[in-house]
């Protein structure tokens, strides 16, 4: 059986369990599915020289954490996650994320696609990639406020912007480093680029550990730790703490406790 993380929000849920996305890679778009029969990668636009990977994580590479949060993600057994194939599209996701919550900035997300990106024809309906930078500079301000977008305009034009000049250096670098160079993007900040590198590069260990989200689904798993408050800022050192600095341990970590929070089997 194979457990797929859909924490991503172009990830569409269909009857029967059955998930779908479109994913635009350096030769081509493809549709990648989940369903009974496992995981499907189709080129549907382009060539086939670029495929979509996955990132396996395996819940033998958790750290020692309080055992009811490892007998939950211990559960899951090894997962499969889409590493993001287009950086423009990771940073864009992130961007739609700042200040909102998760459902409105899926809503966003879809809308913004749908509208003015690329559209193909999934297994069971439309599915839509983002829209590339140079259709979103050129894309009149009423445009960004029709699809709720308005207060992202800024961030979005100053990262299509950037991503124009340095997106081949950008490509090549590993999460950490990914990460502090998207920093240089006006209104993208430490958060921001830390999303948008773990989402390309599938190494959630740059994840920024004291997410809601994390922290969401880490209280689920176990309610009866004695979890840091919302706004304890003692989360993110305890989280990252139980790792011991190993990469691996923190990425498997982090990613499974995303994972339990949204999946499908």
């Amino acid at each position: 059986m194979t457990v797929l993380t859909t924490d991503h929000p172009a990830w569409q849920a269909y009857e029967a369990g059955t998930r779908a996305r479109a994913v635009r890679t350096n030769s081509g778009i493809w549709v990648v599915s989940h369903d009974r029969d496992g995981l499907h990668r189709v080129c549907v636009e382009g060539s086939e020289d670029a495929k979509p990977e996955f990132v396996a994580t395996d819940p033998e590479n958790l750290p020692a954490v309080p055992q009811a949060l490892l007998e939950g993600l211990t559960e899951l057994g090894v997962t499969q996650r889409l590493a993001n194939p287009w950086l423009w599209d990771a940073i864009t996701t992130a961007i739609l994320r700042q200040v909102v919550r998760a459902d409105q900035a899926r809503k966003v997300y879809r809308a913004w696609c749908s509208a003015y990106g690329t559209t193909v024809e999934g297994p069971h309906g439309p599915l839509s990639v983002a829209p590339a930078p140079d259709v979103v500079l050129d894309l009149p301000e009423e445009k960004f406020a029709a699809v709720g977008a308005k207060f992202h305009r800024s961030a979005l034009l100053a990262a299509a912007e950037e991503y124009q000049h340095v997106h081949s250096d950008w490509e090549v670098l590993h999460a950490s480093p990914l990460a502090t160079s998207l920093t240089r993007i006006p209104r993208v900040g430490p958060w921001t680029a830390a999303a948008a590198a773990t989402d390309y590069t599938g190494d959630f260990s740059a994840y920024p550990h004291d997410d809601l989200a994390v922290r969401t689904w880490a209280a689920k798993i176990a309610p009866d730790y004695a979890w840091p408050g919302k706004k304890d800022k003692a989360f993110g050192p305890l989280w990252t703490g139980w790792a011991r600095g190993d990469r691996t341990a923190l990425h498997t970590l982090t990613l499974a406790t995303l994972t339990w929070g949204a999946h499908a089997r």
